[in-house]
């Protein structure tokens, strides 16, 4: 049974609200940790791309915030999405590892027996990594060498030497370590308990009902899928969790149409997005932003299916009032643009966030335009 909708909006109202929330239209005035905070997370397998998803959403920002943040705490870095890496916020980070760690992972069968690690060793293997940390980052193969003078741990060493990639994951989950700032080109891991703005991995229940609202005050309008994308897939709540959650937020949640889908919102956002007018933005975004990473790029009201491949494959972004519209790369001082959109070129809106871009960038860019 379709539940009644509160509200009926178009897409164009849909995604310009969307556009406020993530500090595209207009740019925020938020801090490194408040573009991360409000974004939920920003996928960091590549960091030039991860730092101008940061800087692109600020109206002033520096070459290095990003990094610096992430030294000083202000943000942390851990795999969290389909076990990526993310910044998170430290504050409300953990609220995803929680969903991350339900699973268990490391209880499976295939893990015992590849790792020789039960589950009744992971309490004091936790204990010695941490051990191992407390007097300051360590590169992962250092890591591995404070661990082999533990005995039990010994046999671990070869698995470190060759970057521990999988072992290190539910340790991030779980709070004892994330990721630091590279030393000599190496990841490094350091507590994250000796962070004072950690917050701690909450209860998985708790958990779940916050990173709810969480993803529909920055991607809402959304739907039950694209919760299940973004909190399920490559995750461990598992849907009946999801569902649950969901409808355990009742009336926090409101119901509203979008031209024949119904979706939700949480209902204190309701009466913005009823009044949001369709935005004019023209914005350029790196390769895997969030703002098609959030909803998915199967997301057809975001990424029209004749862009879906070039966005899926890292292609940097040209959206137009929140549709992707084309594409950009940069080859030294030439920024191509490539018009794939169905409206017509707005030609002297690629201009302003050409000069935008170059300034972000502290490059001087020409304008090249394709379709």
């Amino acid at each position: 049974m379709t539940p009644s909708t509160e509200a009926s909006v178009t897409w164009a109202q849909a995604l310009a609200w969307r556009l406020e929330r993530q500090l595209l239209d207009p740019l925020g005035s938020e801090s490194v940790a408040g573009v991360v905070r409000r974004l939920g997370a920003v996928l960091s397998m590549d960091e030039t791309l991860a730092d101008l998803a940061v800087r692109t959403r600020c109206a002033t920002s520096r070459p290095g915030d990003l990094a610096k943040a992430l030294a000083e705490g202000e943000v942390i870095k851990a795999f969290a999405f389909r076990g990526s890496m993310h910044y998170l916020s430290p504050e409300e980070g953990g609220r995803y590892l929680a969903l991350r760690a339900a699973g268990r992972q490391w209880e499976l069968p295939s893990w015992v027996e590849h790792y020789r690690l039960r589950p009744s060793d992971w309490p004091d293997f936790r204990g010695a990594v941490r051990e191992a940390l407390s007097d300051g980052p360590l590169t992962v193969v250092e890591l591995g060498e404070a661990l082999a003078r533990h005995r039990a741990y010994r046999h671990l060493k070869p698995v470190f030497d060759e970057g521990a990639g999988t072992l290190i994951k539910p340790l991030t989950w779980q709070g004892d370590v994330s990721l630091g700032t590279r030393r000599g080109g190496q990841l490094t891991l350091q507590r994250l308990d000796t962070n004072p703005r950690w917050h701690g991995i909450p209860d998985v229940d708790d958990a779940g009902p916050r990173a709810i609202e969480a993803y529909l005050r920055a991607y809402g309008p959304a739907t039950p899928d694209h919760l299940h994308y973004w909190l399920g897939n490559g995750l461990s709540a598992g849907s009946k969790r999801i569902i649950t959650w969901f409808n355990g937020l009742g009336d926090r949640l409101a119901t509203v149409d979008v031209e024949g889908t119904t979706a939700y919102v949480v209902r204190e956002d309701l009466k913005a997005l009823d009044a949001a007018l369709p935005s004019q933005a023209l914005r350029y975004l790196p390769g895997h932003d969030q703002w098609v990473m959030g909803p998915g790029t199967k997301e057809v009201h975001v990424t029209p299916a004749s862009l879906r491949q070039s966005v899926t494959r890292k292609a940097n972004l040209v959206l137009v009032d929140g549709v992707v519209g084309g594409t950009w790369a940069r080859k030294g001082d030439v920024l191509t643009v490539t018009w794939q959109g169905a409206r017509p070129r707005l030609d002297e809106a690629l201009e302003q966030e050409t000069a935008r871009l170059a300034g972000i960038l502290g490059l001087d860019l020409n304008l090249r335009l394709t379709s």
